[in-house]
């Protein structure tokens, strides 16, 4: 894989959709060697499959994450992105993006994971990252209660007080303010709210959850995924080369 394919893909996957002049912009201020709009050109003459096996696509003077066309979210993320400043991480962070599942660990991830490591898991560190990582992927690509209660209640946690059931809301809450978004141009909500002092940030829900008979917080199932159809959790993936094994445990 080229350098310049490494930072095409990486970007998409940071920003979701990116435009080929970005591309060019960051990988120059990056890069000793140049390339020109030429170089760029030459992958939307002739896609090279490494961009599709990467679940990054064409569409028009962008790259763009094969999940975001098939969910047509295209021009409502532009919007959404359209008057946001980009993050832009050094070299090294920022290649680390190659791979599709990788994601920042902010010190918000660190404080949940080891809340529901000492609460829930008794020390089980691969329970503990399976969950924490499951409730990263809804702060990142679906942020819902619902969704974090369904995902909560799936993995059989079950709480001792209306309390702990707050604490952990909190701390998820806290993570979805410090998850890198793609309609924030790969910034956080917290650093807009920081940087702009505008209402970014999200909320607490107004009402605490409740208990049900089981004392697990109650849920809407989950929609039935084909095999072949964009995993729920957003990382571009095919359901059946992503989450479905881990469902079906």
């Amino acid at each position: 894989m080229t350098q310049l394919t490494k930072y095409i893909i990486a970007l998409t996957n940071l920003y979701g959709i990116v435009h080929k002049d970005k591309v060019i912009e960051i990988y120059n201020n990056q890069n000793t060697e140049k390339i020109s709009h030429e170089d760029i050109e030459t992958y939307f003459q002739n896609p090279p499959q490494v961009l599709e096996d990467n679940f990054t696509e064409i569409y028009e003077d962008y790259f763009t994450k094969e999940s975001i066309i098939v969910n047509d979210r295209i021009d409502e993320l532009m919007a959404e992105k359209a008057d946001k400043p980009y993050y832009i991480p050094e070299q090294e962070e920022l290649l680390k993006y190659v791979e599709d599942s990788y994601f920042e660990k902010s010190p918000a991830y660190n404080k949940l994971y080891d809340y529901i490591k000492k609460n829930f898991y008794e020390g089980d560190n691969y329970k503990t990252q399976i969950l924490t990582e499951d409730l990263q992927g809804i702060c990142q690509f679906a942020f819902d209660m619902k969704l974090i209660s369904a995902c909560i209640n799936n993995h059989g946690i079950v709480f001792d007080s209306q309390k702990q059931i707050q604490e952990v809301l909190q701390l998820v809450v806290e993570l979805s303010n410090n998850v890198r978004l793609w309609e924030n141009n790969g910034h956080t909500p917290d650093e807009l709210h920081k940087r702009h002092e505008k209402p970014n940030l999200r909320p607490l829900p107004e009402k605490p959850f409740g208990f049900t008979e089981s004392k697990v917080i109650d849920f809407i199932p989950r929609k039935k995924v084909g095999r072949n159809d964009p995993c729920p959790c957003g990382s571009g993936k095919k359901y059946k080369n992503c989450c479905m094994s881990k469902d079906n445990n």
